[in-house]
């Protein structure tokens, strides 16, 4: 369980900083985004990074269970598989992303609420 606090602090941390910036800066990040998923270097870098904090993840954290800590299992599954798909599939990965970055807010607000999630369990649970 220690593990699992740890996990949902970073995770909180990391994801309510980002909805925050999403929905204060939305026009700043859509257009950052828009130039990182056009940068072959970045999605190099991205893909190796996500395949080494989700291997971590699933390596410390491979509970399938049935309360929170699921959250992060799947958190970091997820980001494995994309590690994966951004060397096997770049461009499936990328047509995959546009369409979220249509609507920033509401990608903000999902974002800042999983954070305010994994922060609630991380920090006070």
């Amino acid at each position: 369980m220690e593990t699992s606090v740890l996990v949902a602090q970073i995770l909180g941390l990391v994801y309510v900083v980002l909805g925050l910036g999403l929905l204060i800066n939305g026009a700043y990040y859509k257009k950052a985004f828009d130039e990182l998923l056009k940068s072959p270097a970045f999605m190099f870098f991205g893909g190796a990074l996500a395949i080494v904090v989700g291997f971590l993840i699933v390596n410390v954290h491979n509970f399938w269970v049935k309360d929170w800590t699921v959250l992060i299992t799947i958190i970091g599954w997820g980001a494995l598989l994309k590690g994966v798909l951004i060397f096997l599939a770049p461009n499936f990965l990328i047509d995959f992303s546009r369409p979220m970055l249509k609507n920033i807010n509401v990608l903000g607000s999902g974002v800042l609420i999983f954070g305010l999630v994994m922060g609630y369990f991380g920090f006070f649970a």
